[in-house]
């Protein structure tokens, strides 16, 4: 079993590394702060919007992907796709970045491609 970090830990790094590079980034939906699951909604602003999950690869590692797809949406299709599942998991964090360049700051953690 690979080592985890507690998500509010994690969560707490990723705004630092944010707030270091002058992007704004909120805890917009607070989870279980030991193991909750973590949605980051990239907000690209006139881009739209791309929200990252954390899911395992076909090797079993850990890697992040584009669950809306690899194309920025409208932010309201963000949200509606944020709000289906946290009717389905209501531990889970989101967490919101803006950066009109679409940076990802937990991209040394493995970004995978979309469907």
């Amino acid at each position: 079993m690979e080592p985890r970090l507690k998500t509010d830990l994690w969560i707490k790094a990723i705004i630092k590394r944010c707030l270091a590079r002058g992007i704004p980034a909120t805890v917009a939906r607070r989870g279980d702060g030991d193991a909750g699951m973590v949605f980051v909604k990239l907000n690209r602003l006139e881009g739209g919007c791309i929200v990252y999950s954390r899911q395992r690869d076909y090797e079993g590692s850990l890697v992040w992907t584009p669950a809306t797809g690899a194309d920025p949406v409208p932010e309201v299709d963000a949200d509606t796709y944020l709000q289906r599942q946290l009717d389905f998991d209501p531990d889970l964090w989101i967490l919101e970045i803006e950066d009109r360049d679409g940076w990802v700051p937990f991209a040394d953690e493995g970004v995978g491609q979309g469907e």
